[in-house]
């Protein structure tokens, strides 16, 4: 089993930026892809951007340029850099991973609000 604590969500302007990190516990050494999904009120949850262990990133349309993933596998854990911030990025933003290239867990979710 592996647990996932996110971290860093809030309110923040049009504009703005968050950081958010996620820290992984718990059969940590079996971890391949880390990310990050969202989900917005009434909408379908969706890929926001994903790293896997040797590197390789990937990115949901609606963010490329503008969000960067990394990870820091020695802290087993990864971060969510949001800058220009706009009020569709509001979304409780949850933490992923594949765990043994077989298993995917959740993180709780983190509220992230971009309003003026």
């Amino acid at each position: 089993q592996v647990q996932l604590v996110e971290s860093g969500g809030g309110s923040v302007r049009p504009g703005g930026s968050l950081r958010l990190s996620c820290e992984a516990s718990g059969g940590v050494s079996n971890i391949n892809v880390m990310g990050w999904y969202r989900q917005a009120p009434g909408k379908k949850r969706e890929m926001v951007a994903g790293m896997a262990r040797g590197g390789t990133t990937t990115y949901g349309d609606s963010v490329k340029g503008r969000f960067t993933i990394s990870r820091d596998d020695a802290k087993h854990t990864v971060y969510l850099q949001m800058d220009s911030l706009k009020p569709e990025d509001t979304a409780v933003y949850f933490c992923n991973v594949l765990y043994a290239n077989t298993s995917i867990f959740w993180g709780q979710g983190t509220q992230v609000t971009v309003s003026s």
